[in-house]
């Protein structure tokens, strides 16, 4: 290791699975990068909205081993690189995203496959929400909706993490959103966000406005969340419509008669990470994210699961 990196650093961690006074910080060893991994300084990492469920076990990620660091994506500097890693270099701002957990601390080494180089337009601390639900967002739309210009798109779920991204992505792509957001400040991000039409969902008139909106049916849904009025603002799809949704949603959306509905997996690999870029590059990009010190882990793990806009992160430094 580098001189400049320290032997030791902070993180959060969990001896045992459990209930939000689990997470406390800890002194860990810095981990040494393998021949294929980036070692990240971090500014700033994720609370993904599954974090819940990792720390009390319901979901599994990475060993069944304690101590535990979860989290899965983060942004930072560069500071060492393993011999094959080709795609950045010491020095370089990155942020990532694996499924291996290790971000809610310090260092975390991951993969090379699983890391880019922050975009322009976009500072270290919010790439540090972007990439689990940046890539999320995108194969979605792109990869399972195979979204094309001048299509009619529901956004459900859309003022949230990976929804505010989804909207920004599919104007990008050309498509016509109309996004289901949640309280009054969930409409007001979306509308600044570039959406065509963004109505409350649990209190507008979404079928009505969708009536309006796609007078010959929606083309596409990417549905986010469950709740009051999905099953309704489905059926404005036509009846060739495509619904994709993320696994882990739940109960999982129907749709009417000979509509697709498809399940997908936000995998992250190295062109999903650089489709990303490359998108977000057209223009300016908002990554709408709150942050919070290691030392409240345990008060995101409480908000994370209640009304917030955007992304909720960990802010190192």
């Amino acid at each position: 290791m580098s001189a400049s990196i320290p032997q030791q650093m902070k993180a959060v961690v969990i001896d045992r699975y459990g209930g939000p006074e689990v997470l406390h910080v800890a002194t860990l060893p810095v981990p040494s990068p393998k021949t294929d991994e980036v070692l990240i300084h971090l500014v700033a990492a994720g609370v993904g909205v599954w974090d819940p469920e990792v720390r009390s076990g319901e979901f599994e990620i990475g060993e069944r081993r304690f101590p535990k660091v979860i989290g899965n994506d983060g942004a930072g500097e560069a500071m060492a690189v393993g011999s094959r890693v080709k795609r950045v270099r010491p020095g370089d701002q990155v942020y990532a995203y694996s499924m291996e957990g290790g971000f809610d601390a310090e260092y975390v080494a991951v993969k090379q496959d699983q890391v880019a180089t922050v975009p322009p337009g976009i500072s270290p601390e919010q790439a540090g929400a972007l990439g689990a639900d940046g890539v999320t967002a995108l194969r979605g739309l792109e990869d399972t909706l195979h979204l094309r210009r001048g299509e009619k798109l529901l956004v459900f779920g859309a003022s949230g993490g990976i929804g505010h991204l989804a909207v920004q992505l599919a104007k990008r792509l050309g498509a016509e959103v109309f996004a289901v957001a949640s309280g009054e400040d969930g409409v007001a991000l979306v509308r600044q966000l570039g959406a065509d039409q963004a109505v409350d969902g649990k209190h507008g008139a979404v079928v009505d406005a969708l009536r309006s909106f796609a007078p010959q049916g929606l083309d596409a849904a990417l549905v986010l969340t469950s709740g009051k009025g999905l099953d309704a603002a489905l059926g404005q799809l036509r009846k060739d419509g495509r619904i994709a949704y993320p696994n882990g949603v739940e109960p999982e959306p129907h749709g009417p008669k000979g509509v697709s509905i498809m399940a997908y997996d936000g995998e992250s690999g190295p062109e999903a990470l650089d489709r990303l870029n490359a998108l977000i590059s057209q223009g300016p990009f908002h990554v709408e994210v709150r942050f919070y010190p290691l030392e409240e882990a345990a008060q995101a793990h409480r908000d994370v699961q209640k009304h917030h806009l955007g992304k909720l992160a960990f802010r190192m430094r």
